[in-house]
């Protein structure tokens, strides 16, 4: 798998997304493209802004057991799996801003490096090691990207 925090891993991510077009169409699932790239923005906006609420004690608990393993381990996401709430976008996104917020995303990440992500604490699962954070960053776009055809 790339490493987001490797200059050729970010490269090689980056230039997908900037293969995207307004047009491309999704080879499955509900989304957009443009609504894909939001959907995509999320999993930044949980690790950099404080705009999603966090889970309570019970849902936290339930996704380090039993979902945390399917985030960060190397099995591929299936087509066309259930997928958070908050990660559901269902209203019409601007293409050009939402590319741009993922491009940012990603350059921030990679700037950070590896050892700001060591140990640091998910939105969801708790600590993770900063393997497992570009598990979680690169398997995410990669499922989605593919799903567009870049």
């Amino acid at each position: 798998m790339k490493s987001i925090f490797d200059k050729s891993g970010l490269d090689v991510i980056t230039e997908r997304v900037k293969a995207l077009e307004p047009e491309s169409k999704a080879l499955w699932g509900k989304m957009d493209v443009s609504q894909m790239m939001a959907h995509c923005n999320v999993a930044f906006e949980m690790t950099y802004d404080n705009i999603h609420k966090r889970p309570g004690v019970f849902k936290r608990f339930f996704l380090k057991l039993f979902i945390k393993k399917a985030v960060v381990g190397p099995k591929p996401y299936p087509k066309n799996g259930p997928t958070a709430p908050e990660f559901k976008i269902s209203e019409a996104k601007d293409f050009e801003k939402e590319q741009s917020r993922l491009l940012a995303y990603l350059a921030k990440t990679h700037d950070h490096g590896s050892s700001y992500f060591e140990g640091r604490e998910s939105h969801s699962f708790g600590p993770l090691t900063s393997d497992e954070w570009n598990v979680m960053f690169v398997k995410h776009l990669d499922h989605h990207l593919q799903q567009f055809g870049v």
